[in-house]
């Protein structure tokens, strides 16, 4: 059974919520994660992986724009 871990999203539409995803072998997260908006794929927003240093979660996904 594959490990599992919540991830904030940061900016963009989905500021605040969390997700979560499975982690490879190597205990990371997938690099991306695209969050569906009301019209699923069209509306859909891209969130790349970062560390993060500050707010004491070892990640985070920062919003980078419209998967459009």
């Amino acid at each position: 059974m594959a490990s599992t871990v919540q991830i904030p999203l940061v900016g963009g539409a989905a500021d605040g919520e969390t997700v979560t995803v499975e982690l490879d072998s190597n205990g990371r997260p997938p690099l991306t994660h695209h969050h569906l908006g009301a019209e699923g794929l069209a509306e859909a927003q891209i969130y790349e992986l970062e560390s993060d240093d500050h707010g004491g979660e070892p990640w985070i996904y920062a919003w980078r724009g419209p998967a459009v």
